[in-house]
């Protein structure tokens, strides 16, 4: 069972460090984006560092985890353009770098890379404290509401965790273009936000009192 489990995420983990190394690396068309090569840092070291703990500490939501197939037609959509939404991010943040169009200052990317490792250590947190958490939309066997912790501030703290990643990866790569692209992630979660509490109070127990109690959904007094 773990050697299964350790083949498939040491295949996914190699299978996704090529293929965003080769999307962010080939349209920059040198070995010198060394704002690429930070980026894969900051990006790949962490859910290494996270795979193992996760693998010795609590296999079971490791492989929840690996598990990504959208059984939700509405659900898949978003998640098929939010693929799309990546790829052209990393295509254009390579071409940007390669042509010089728009490029953002050396202070920026470090800073950068410092909200992207805060919104890691934020998204890590937020698997510590919920066991239950997927990366498909479903109510497990057993499953109840965790109301704690960052759960008890926002309900959907993942995706804020996200959102805070997604929107500093840009930065990271010193593409402003592409991070006015990425925006166009934060209407794809919100569509995935009201679908999933529409599931979740229809069926997981205790959640509408907790809709009830904890107002807001992805930062405090604003959303």
């Amino acid at each position: 069972m773990h050697l299964k489990l350790l083949i498939s995420a040491l295949g996914k983990y190699l299978t996704g460090l090529l293929v965003v190394g080769a999307l962010v690396m080939l349209p920059a068309g040198s070995l010198e984006y060394w704002q690429g090569w930070l980026f894969m840092a900051v990006l790949f070291i962490p859910i290494f560092m996270v795979g193992v703990v996760m693998f010795v500490r609590s296999p079971e939501l490791l492989a929840k985890r690996l598990s990504a197939k959208e059984r939700v037609s509405e659900q898949s959509l978003v998640v098929k353009l939010s693929g799309l939404l990546f790829i052209a991010v990393f295509l254009l943040s390579g071409f940007n770098w390669r042509f010089g169009w728009l490029l953002l200052p050396d202070w920026t990317v470090w800073l950068s890379a410092g909200v992207f490792l805060v919104g890691y250590m934020l998204y890590a947190e937020v698997l510590r404290e919920n066991a239950y958490l997927s990366r498909v939309i479903e109510v497990q066997a057993g499953q109840k509401v965790v109301d704690t912790g960052l759960f008890g501030i926002v309900r959907h703290p993942m995706y804020t965790a996200t959102i805070i990643l997604f929107l500093a990866m840009p930065l990271v790569l010193a593409s402003p273009l592409s991070f006015a692209l990425m925006l166009l992630y934060i209407p794809l979660i919100i569509k995935r936000i009201k679908n999933e509490e529409s599931l979740l109070e229809q069926e997981l127990e205790g959640y509408g009192d907790y809709m009830c109690r904890v107002r807001y959904r992805l930062i405090p007094y604003i959303y």
